[in-house]
């Protein structure tokens, strides 16, 4: 009798309130691949070669970086619950205001739900989002002062930083190919101080300058260029993801440091955490903004990015975090991962997506949505009126 009451009671399904569900996706994403910025690679730059010409104006989402953000949204669709158009108000996308933002939001939203033409809202071109540029926006109390001696600290001084990455420093000589004694690139000293306005800081030197070659050199593989144009022919993806350590570090200035995280994160962070705790809202919350705006957020989180053809914390086009706020018997909690395409999917318009679960630091496997909360917002400057 007891083996009967107990089947029984395997068999019976959970109660609705029960069962683990999804409530709410907040999700922070990278624009897609781009042309390179005038200037990403300086112009002083000394190479062996001829730079490729890209199909679109310089900073604009090229056709081929559309279509992998479309595999994206593709693979996110599962986040809408729904075969159809979804519902009106269940579905937000907020794009920053430069062009490769607002395009990858397109991209996106056409991609996610085909047919349904869902808003992809944005501030007028030319003003300043405090969500994506809260330093220029002056959406915090930030000090720039204070910034350099966190810098500092965090680094070990950019002369220490330039000194880490010396050989990767060699080895973008290599791929440029210039072949002189004192490298290919003109960087000056290693200097680090605040910006005239206060809002900012100001960093020059080997790191400044190769970190935005080495940037141009994997957006040229990840929009499908013949390897022939990709690092002068002398760049494989071995090679590439060497170099983002270049673009990575350039991070370790601008965003990682625990002072800049806080305030390069603190608006975005505000607004994705209203979201997961308000009791109503979308359902899915898309936010495109750059690899700041990511790797800030992550270094408020406590995380690394970490993605298959990618140095570690260097951003992907497209990468996103994401926080999902799901509910089972216990109540509401909060998981994070790195959604990202692989670099070689990115180039080949492979459909590959990675979904890599991240331990929230200071949580156990299950993190309740009000530890989650009070674990970042300690992490994040308030938001104060620029």
């Amino acid at each position: 009798m007891r083996l009967l009451l107990l089947a029984a009671t395997l068999l019976t399904p959970l109660p609705a309130a029960a069962q683990d569900r999804v409530e709410r996706v907040v999700m922070l994403m990278r624009h897609g691949v781009r042309a390179p910025i005038t200037g990403e690679a300086p112009l002083d730059t000394r190479v062996a070669g001829q730079w490729p010409t890209w199909p679109v104006a310089p900073e604009f989402l090229t056709p081929h970086g559309a279509k992998a953000i479309a595999q994206l949204a593709r693979h996110d669709r599962r986040w809408l619950g729904t075969t159809g158009c979804p519902k009106p108000g269940t579905v937000r996308i907020h794009t920053n205001t430069p062009e490769r933002t607002i395009a990858t939001g397109r991209a996106y939203a056409d991609a996610l739900a085909p047919g349904c033409k869902l808003s992809v809202d944005h501030l007028p071109a030319g003003q300043v989002d405090p969500l994506f540029e809260p330093l220029r926006a002056g959406a915090t109390a930030f000090d720039a002062t204070k910034a350099v001696a966190a810098i500092t600290a965090y680094t070990g001084g950019v002369n220490a930083l330039t000194a880490r990455h010396a050989a990767a420093i060699r080895e973008l000589d290599r791929v440029l190919g210039c072949g002189l004694p004192a490298g290919c690139s003109t960087p000056g000293p290693a200097m680090l101080k605040p910006s005239a306005d206060g809002r900012g800081v100001d960093f020059t030197g080997p790191i400044r300058a190769t970190s935005g070659t080495a940037q141009v050199i994997l957006l040229q593989y990840a929009e499908g260029m013949p390897m022939r144009d990709v690092g002068f022919g002398r760049a494989d993806a071995a090679t590439i993801k060497r170099l983002g350590a270049l673009h990575a570090a350039l991070f370790d200035v601008f965003t990682r440091a625990p002072y800049m995280a806080a305030h390069q994160a603190g608006p975005l962070g505000d607004h994705m955490l209203k979201t997961l705790t308000e009791p109503t809202g979308p359902r899915f919350d898309v936010l495109v903004g750059h690899d700041t705006n990511v790797t800030a957020l992550a270094a408020a989180l406590g995380v690394d990015l970490d993605a298959p053809g990618f140095a570690l914390n260097d951003a992907a086009p497209g990468g996103a975090l994401v926080l999902t706020r799901r509910r089972d018997a216990r109540g509401a909690y909060v998981t994070l991962s790195y959604r990202v395409q692989p670099l070689d999917a990115i180039r080949t318009g492979a459909a590959t997506v990675v979904d890599r679960p991240i331990a929230i630091p200071g949580c156990a496997k299950r993190c309740p949505l009000d530890r989650f909360d009070k674990l970042l917002r300690a992490k994040l400057a308030p938001v104060v009126t620029g």
